[in-house]
C-alpha cells in the first residue's frame, strides 16, 4: 500500500489572520504501518498550550461550532494521547514558544489511515485551540479555535 499521505493548511481566518502552517499525517504501510505520525510547524499563535484535536466534521465555516465534537468512531472517552481508552481525535496540547511557533511531531497508533481510515480522515476538521486545554477537559472555548480542513495527496 505505500506511504499514505494527508495535509492540513492552517490559514488563521478573518480573526486570526497571523497564524499560518501546515501539518502532514503520514503512514508508511512498508514499516508495519501500526502509528501515523502527525508532523508540522504553526506560526503566530500566542506562546504556551493550545488544544490540538481531529474533528468529527470538515465544516470549517464557522470554526469549532461547526467542526463538531472530537473524531470519535469507536465511541470512547475523552482522554489523554497516550490514554489506550479515548477519542480517535484526542492529540492532546501542542506547545509554542515565546516566538508563537509550534512544532509539532506527533506518532499515534489511534490516528489510522488505513483505507477505511483514509476516508473517514478526509471529512474531518482539524482545530487548535487559541487557548490551552488540560486533556482531561471539555472544550468549552468553542470561539477560541482555529479551524482547518484536510487534504489527502
Amino acid at each position: 500500500m505505500g506511504i499514505l499521505k494527508a495535509v492540513a493548511v492552517i490559514s488563521g481566518g478573518d480573526t486570526n489572520n497571523n497564524v499560518r502552517g501546515s501539518i502532514q499525517f503520514l503512514q508508511d504501510f512498508n514499516a508495519g504501518g501500526a502509528a501515523t505520525l502527525v508532523k508540522g510547524r504553526i506560526t503566530g499563535l500566542t506562546p504556551g498550550l493550545h488544544g490540538f484535536h481531529i474533528h468529527a466534521l470538515g465544516d470549517t465555516t464557522n470554526g469549532c461550532n461547526s467542526t463538531g465534537p472530537h473524531f470519535n468512531p469507536l465511541k470512547k472517552d475523552h482522554g489523554a494521547p497516550s490514554d489506550q481508552n479515548r477519542h480517535a481525535g484526542d492529540l492532546g496540547n501542542i506547545i509554542a514558544g515565546a516566538d508563537g511557533v509550534a512544532e509539532i511531531s506527533i506518532k499515534d497508533i489511534q490516528v489510522d489511515m488505513n483505507l477505511a481510515g483514509l476516508l473517514e480522515m478526509l471529512v474531518r476538521g482539524l482545530v487548535v485551540g487559541l487557548l490551552g486545554f488540560s486533556h482531561r477537559s471539555r472544550m468549552d472555548s468553542l470561539h477560541s479555535t482555529i479551524t482547518i480542513e484536510l487534504l489527502v495527496l
